[in-house]
């Protein structure tokens, strides 16, 4: 049923159901990385917009770290160059560092910055290096074959340190942050840093109520392909053990159990290809994905 097919009752009644959730979430931060088809479909790129706008319009502060691998590999193609992955993170030479600042820091993180605000909001793009509010280092990935290895996956980083002032600021202007996951170093180096780490990290700074990932299945599936609901520390391990979980999702898993773990009241993994998916989470009974809970 679409939106134009209900009656006036219909759609007042939905408006209507929606109060407890604006009531309970008002003033709350809620951090949404978005990536997957919600940043590639033009229709699905519209309701997100409509989603961040009305949850700001509401009393709600979205949040928005993005991703852009489609948009990097696409990149990376044109100038003669294969993405690698290790583990679900980039590999990231110097000249693929400059592929991802050119795609996350300025073409995704300005489209994403004028969908919103062709929906009616006021949306800022931001990377970690302004006013150096992601503090990074080199990362240095365990090597799962050989226990006690690292391996060197280039200008990557992992987060020091996030300053939430520049955050606060723009919240208290009624301003919504759109965040490429891009980090500084201590000599000003730039790194690479995945959009789900960096929102479960933000979210645990930013104290926020909900962390929200958008990705491209209905949230956390089985070996048979049906959806786990709520998963534990021990399920989670259990399904990583078994090669459940592997490649992209694990660093989304790991980031999601890490912000449970440190405080964020709820962490959902969801369909990004379902419309309207975020206001599904947020405001109403029905829900959509996988709970991750602390314990």
């Amino acid at each position: 049923m679409s939106i134009a097919s209900l009656t006036p009752t219909d759609k007042a009644r939905v408006i209507a159901e929606a109060l407890p959730y604006i009531q309970r979430f008002w003033d709350k931060t809620v951090v949404v990385k978005y990536g997957g088809n919600a940043m590639t479909d033009p229709k699905l790129q519209a309701a997100f917009a409509r989603d961040v706008v009305l949850l700001k319009l509401v009393g709600l502060n979205p949040v928005v770290v993005h991703g852009g691998g489609p948009q990097i590999e696409d990149l990376l193609k044109r100038v003669g160059k294969k993405g690698e992955f290790v583990q679900g993170m980039r590999v990231t030479d110097a000249e693929t560092m400059d592929v991802v600042e050119m795609v996350l820091g300025g073409q995704v993180n300005k489209d994403i910055v004028n969908l919103i605000n062709q929906a009616g909001g006021k949306a800022v793009g931001l990377t970690g290096v302004d006013g150096t509010f992601i503090r990074a280092k080199k990362l240095m990935m365990a090597d799962k074959d050989k226990p006690g290895d690292v391996i060197d996956i280039g200008h990557v980083g992992e987060i020091t340190k996030i300053d939430p002032s520049l955050i606060a600021f723009l919240d208290s202007g009624d301003f919504i942050p759109v965040i490429a996951p891009i980090g500084v170093g201590s000599e000003g180096e730039t790194y690479n840093i995945n959009a789900d780490v960096v929102a479960g990290k933000l979210a645990e700074v930013l104290k926020a109520e909900k962390l929200v990932l958008l990705t491209n299945t209905p949230g956390v599936l089985d070996k048979d392909g049906k959806l786990l609901t709520g998963l534990t520390p021990k399920k989670i391990d259990a399904l990583v053990a078994d090669g459940t979980l592997s490649g992209g999702m694990l660093p989304k898993i790991a980031s999601a159990l890490d912000a449970a773990r440190s405080g964020v009241k709820s962490v959902h993994i969801i369909d990004g290809r379902v419309e309207h998916a975020l206001l599904l989470e947020i405001m109403t009974d029905q829900g959509v994905g996988t709970l991750i809970q602390s314990s």
